[in-house]
C-alpha cells in the first residue's frame, strides 16, 4: 500500500497515512479538523542515463553479415 504525506493548512500538523489506491484522500485534520493537503515530493527512484529501453543498447552501425 502506498504511503501519502498530508499537512494541515490551519495548524500545520504533518503526518503520513497508508492508503489503498481506491481510498478517498483524507480531508480533515485529526488534531483541529482543518483542511488537509497532500504533500508531494520527488520520487525515491530516479532513472538517469541510457540503457533503460530495449533499443538504447543497440548500435545502429552494427550489421553482422
Amino acid at each position: 500500500m502506498p504511503t501519502y504525506s498530508y499537512r494541515c493548512t490551519v495548524c500545520g500538523h504533518a503526518f503520513d497515512a497508508q492508503q489503498s489506491f481506491s481510498d478517498a484522500a483524507l480531508t480533515a485534520c485529526p488534531q483541529c479538523d482543518g483542511l488537509l493537503r497532500k504533500v508531494f515530493s520527488t520520487p525515491a527512484v530516479t532513472f538517469k542515463g541510457s540503457g533503460f529501453y530495449r533499443t538504447d543498447s543497440k548500435s545502429s552501425s552494427s550489421n553482422k553479415s
